[in-house]
């Protein structure tokens, strides 16, 4: 397989799904129309609600949905060959992915921006409620965890990554002023900022920066004079993995806390300018140098050892960029309080997964042709580097037209910071929406905004120092493509309630359903039949804290099996829903949150 191919396939299967078949549903199912108030205009707070340019939205939908999932599950499943990677970020996306984003936006707007939450409790019953926001929350949690632990632990611990960091947020509070404020021309603000986010990224590189950083880190060189080690502080969090988990945690409070045009909306909008030039900077390199994969196999088995069965695990090591839940959030609670017209939609929400599906193409090229092939990928560390996979790999892309590779590697080490942390921000600020729903009138002090974001924050750093990256992704891949499948339900008893064609989202949604169902059995078996037994010989298993191990295990253990309960809770009643006409009668939703 040539890597130019792989792009046409791509670039051929956005022209087919968004120009044809979403096209073909937006005219002949959802039907928007551009003259009907929209909740944006009708509840306009300056906060949730606030009507936004469809370029702007485009923007903001975009980088609040594409995180590491796009960028880091092709990277690591490419381990079952490159042929089934391949296919499912493919086949996803033009079946699947699209068709929730497009209709999670659809389905808020015309019920007035109302969550998932209230969504359930008029379309299922009063206890999927409560069901569906337990399930949420805990499945914001492990999203949390698996990309706070790589971005405060492998990221921001690079001395040249959070200078450039720190600018590219402060400049996207420049552009919200600009925007907002200042009443300053979209083009003129996206100049002025994503240049400022460039000299940015270049300060980074800079010595006395690194050397500053390195400093509050406490690095020292190892015994090879090469790696830089910083003192253990507790367990295995040292110096630096505390300052950068730390930070993350700040950087999260106040995007969750500040209303969206002030800090989510304006910053997401500037880093999905250094995203989007990173994958075109990236496309550029790969047309000059048009590489193939060398001896990269196209199927290397079915059972890969330390992940697990290609089915179920494969669709949720690909968290995003097939399909992914949190992408039905972002859209319901999220995109849906700022579409201006109902015919934007359409453009914002398939448009922007399309281009998701592009940038996992663009991901697991950085994996199957920039090292030479399988043994170059093994050699750079694999699924288990997949962060340093992808951005040595762009970096090598943009030296084909003489970028240099130390700054292209930076630049891709800011660029996969960002794409962390503009998405973790909107998680905590869901996941203090959704305790204040399902607890607030039991405990009233999560209904207050700081309380809420503090709490999240502190679940957030306990599972970031307590389980392993790989374990927190695949458990996290499971619940969130779950997610997606119970997004689906939703749509499908909503479809069917108005009395329109489900079948084009009743289908994905089984698929979804078994399947995630199956990964999250697979792993609670996995951690309580086949992990726990190994604390009992500590170092045979090379187990470095037996108590720390341990935890890990029961954690993700319990966690998995709480997912699954709740989600087949909410399957049978929406069954009973189902069966009687798809709208439980009588059910009054509740206001929006």
């Amino acid at each position: 397989m040539n890597s130019i191919l792989a792009l046409v396939i791509g670039v051929a299967a956005i022209a087919v799904g968004y120009g044809v078949y979403g096209k073909t549903i937006n005219k002949n199912v959802l039907q928007p129309d551009e003259k009907k108030a929209t909740p944006a205009k009708m509840f306009m707070d300056g906060v949730d609600f606030a009507p936004a340019n469809r370029n702007v939205l485009f923007g903001y939908q975009f980088k609040s949905i594409a995180a590491l999932g796009p960028i880091l599950g092709p990277i690591i499943a490419v381990q079952w060959g490159w042929l089934p990677a391949l296919l499912w970020i493919i086949l996803g996306t033009f079946f699947i992915g699209w068709v929730q984003d497009y209709t999670s936006i659809m389905m808020g707007v015309r019920e007035e921006g109302k969550s998932f939450g209230a969504l359930s409790y008029q379309l299922i019953s009063p206890r999927s409620r409560v069901i569906l926001l337990t399930f949420i929350y805990f499945y914001l949690w492990l999203i949390m965890g698996s990309f706070g632990i790589q971005v405060g632990y492998n990221l921001l611990t690079n001395p040249a990554v959070p200078l450039g960091v720190i600018i590219v947020i402060l400049v996207g509070i420049l552009a919200g002023q600009m925007t907002y404020k200042w009443k300053q021309d979209i083009i003129l603000t996206s100049v002025v900022t994503v240049l400022l986010s460039f000299v940015g990224i270049w300060l980074s590189t800079l010595q006395p920066v690194r050397d500053f950083f390195s400093l509050l880190y406490a690095y020292t060189l190892a015994a090879d004079g090469k790696t830089l080690v910083s003192p253990t502080l507790f367990m295995a969090v040292t110096q630096a993995k505390l300052i950068g988990s730390l930070m993350v945690v700040v950087i999260c409070y106040f995007g969750a806390v500040l209303p969206i045009w002030r800090w989510a909306q304006p910053i997401n909008y500037v880093a999905f300018w250094i995203v989007f030039l990173g994958i075109l900077g990236g496309v550029v390199g790969l047309l000059i140098w048009r590489p193939g994969m060398g001896d990269f196999p196209a199927y290397t088995g079915f059972n890969v050892k330390g992940l697990g069965p290609l089915w179920p695990i494969l669709f949720v090591t690909i968290a995003c960029g097939a399909i992914s839940g949190w992408h039905s959030l972002v859209s319901s609670s999220g995109t849906a309080r700022q579409l201006e017209k109902e015919t934007d939609a359409l453009y914002v929400g398939g448009g922007a997964m399309f281009l998701e599906m592009f940038f996992a193409i663009m991901a697991f090229l950085t994996a199957t042709v920039a090292f030479g092939g399988f043994q170059g990928y093994l050699d750079i560390g694999g699924g288990a580097a997949a962060a340093k996979v992808f951005s040595v790999g762009l970096a090598t892309f943009m030296s084909k037209w003489g970028l240099d590779m130390t700054l292209g590697t930076v630049y891709g080490s800011v660029f996969l910071t960002l794409m962390a942390l503009t998405i973790m921000y909107l998680v905590v600020r869901f996941m203090r929406v959704a305790s204040a729903e399902a607890l607030g009138d039991k405990i009233p002090a999560l209904k207050n905004t700081h309380v809420g974001t503090i709490v999240a924050l502190l679940f957030t750093l306990a599972l970031i120092w307590l389980v392993p990256f790989l374990q927190i992704w695949v458990v996290f891949g499971a619940a969130n493509q779950l997610m997606a499948s119970l997004a689906l339900l939703l749509v499908t008893l909503w479809l069917k309630g108005k009395g329109k064609n489900y079948q084009w989202t009743l289908w994905p949604f089984l698929f979804m359903f078994v399947t995630t169902i199956g990964a999250l059995l697979y792993k609670a078996y996995e951690s309580f039949i086949l992990n726990l037994p190994k604390a009992a010989d500590p170092v045979a298993n090379k187990i470095a804290s037996v108590g720390q191990f341990v935890s890990a295990q029961v954690i993700i253990g319990t966690v998995s099996l709480v997912l699954v309960v709740a989600a087949l809770l909410l399957a049978w009643d929406a069954w009973m829903a189902f069966r009687t006409s798809g709208v439980k009668a009588g059910a009054k939703a509740p206001a929006r949150p």
